[in-house]
């Protein structure tokens, strides 16, 4: 099942990686690739929250901040992790998509 899954260390999941047209994998292949993305995708809102928690964090610390290079600092970490929680919450509807090919 790992040929179908690539770890991306900034999202800190593993995602889908489909060499070819989801209908030219077998059925079973298919059955097994869904499991396993649902069993990631069940633990993106967890990594969502912790991700927040460290916005929230670095918020209350640049709110204290007054070094101006420590604050664009922690502007920017805010920013990439604000970006992580975006592509997370795109991968999480990934599995929609999926499973509507399923079906048909």
């Amino acid at each position: 099942m790992s040929n179908y899954f690539h770890y991306v260390e900034r999202l800190g999941i593993e995602i889908p990686v489909l060499d070819v047209d989801w209908e030219a994998y077998p059925s079973e292949v298919r059955v097994e690739i869904l499991l396993r993305w649902e069993q990631i995708r069940g633990a993106i809102p967890d990594r969502i929250m912790k991700l927040e928690a460290s916005i929230i964090y670095k918020q209350n610390q640049l709110d204290r901040e007054d070094d101006f290079p420590t604050s664009c600092r922690l502007n920017s970490e805010i920013a990439d992790l604000a970006s992580i929680i975006n592509d997370l919450h795109l991968w999480f509807r990934v599995n929609q998509d999926l499973e509507s090919k399923t079906h048909h």
